[in-house]
Formats: structure tokens, sequence, C-alpha cells
């Protein structure tokens, strides 16, 4: 929330700076400016009035030109100003879960990792196995609400932008640079990456 307010305080700033800036511009066009421009002029030698009226004239041109450019250039600087800050805004509100989502992917390998633990078949260790799963089903469901997805990438090609291979073994009838097995899953939030997929890789 502070971000977002914030985000909109330095926007208003910008549009008040850009509409000082306009002002400024414009107070250039005045009757003062104009009456000084006309002095200079009529000291020059045998100016005839006729002289000094097309001089003004051809003054206040020059000034509206200048003016009407200032207020493109203001109106675009603006314009981008405002992009920016919708698009901070909207990072900010995307991904304002990411330091969140790293400390809750600890518990998320703690509950796998019993899960794999629970091996036996006697009836209290099926009991506890199947209350883990259910609680990390649970868990992953909750989490996948707010777009934070595993990454699991088992038996499919290395991809370097979401996984890291921590060792590469020989593995017949499998290509190189292929997913053997996945010592900790990765995770992504809204498509961007939170924590790496740690692999091992085969040598081919």
């Amino acid at each position: 929330m502070a971000t977002e307010q914030q985000k909109q305080s330095e926007q208003q700033h910008a549009e008040s700076r850009d509409e000082n800036l306009v002002d400024q511009v414009e107070s250039s066009v005045n009757e003062a400016d104009l009456a000084e421009e006309i002095s200079e002029a009529s000291a020059q030698q045998g100016a005839e009035p006729a002289e000094l009226l097309v001089l003004a004239q051809a003054r206040i041109d020059e000034l509206t030109h200048e003016l009407s450019e200032q207020k493109l250039r203001t109106a675009a600087e603006v314009q981008n100003i405002r992009r920016r800050a919708e698009q901070d805004v909207e990072k900010a509100h995307k991904f304002a879960l990411d330091k969140f989502a790293q400390e809750l992917l600890p518990v998320v390998d703690s509950l796998e990792r019993a899960i794999d633990a629970c091996q036996a078949e006697d009836d209290a260790t099926v009991a506890l196995r199947e209350g883990v799963e259910m609680t990390l089903t649970l868990f992953l469901n909750s989490v996948a609400k707010f777009n934070l997805e595993p990454v699991n990438p088992i038996e499919q090609p290395f991809d370097p932008e979401l996984h890291q291979a921590i060792s590469m073994v020989d593995v017949p009838n499998m290509a190189a640079n292929t997913v053997v097995s996945v010592m900790q899953k990765g995770y992504t939030l809204n498509g961007r990456l939170v924590r790496p997929a740690m692999v091992v890789v085969a040598k081919g």
C-alpha cells in the first residue's frame, strides 16, 4: 500500500512540475516582453511602424511555435511518467508475495521429505503418510491460487533459466542434458523464477 501511495505521489508531483513548466513558457508571451522587443526594434535606424508591427508579429509567431512544441514535449513526458508509474504499481502488486513465497518453500520441502521418509507399510506409518500428503496437497492448492507454481523438470531438457545442475551422470539411452532426477523442486511466482530446481543431468 505504501509503495502505491508513493508512486501516486511521485506521479502527481511530476505532473505539477510539468504544468509549472508550461506556465513558465506561456508567461514568456506577455505584453512586457513584446513591449521591450518593440522598443528595441524602434531604436533601429529608420524603423517604420509597419516594420515594427511585422517584427512584433514574427516574434509572437515564434513564441507561439515554441510554446506549442513545449506543450507537446510536456504531454509526452507526463504520459511516459504515468505509464511507468502504472507499470511499477502493477509489478508491486504482482510480486508483493515474492519474499513471503520464499519463506514458505522450506515448509513444502519438509512436508515432501516427511512423505519420502514414511515408507513403512504398518498402519501407523500409512496413516501418518496420508495425513502429511493431504496437508501438502492443501498447502500447494492454497499457494497455487496466488500463482506460485512448482518447477519439476524430470526427464525434460535442462533449462539454465529454470534449473541448476548439481551433477552430471552417465545414463544409457538418455539424451545429453536431460534432467535425470530432481533433488529439490523449483518454483515460479507469476512466471518469474523464485527458486531454481536443483537437478541431476545426463551426460549422454
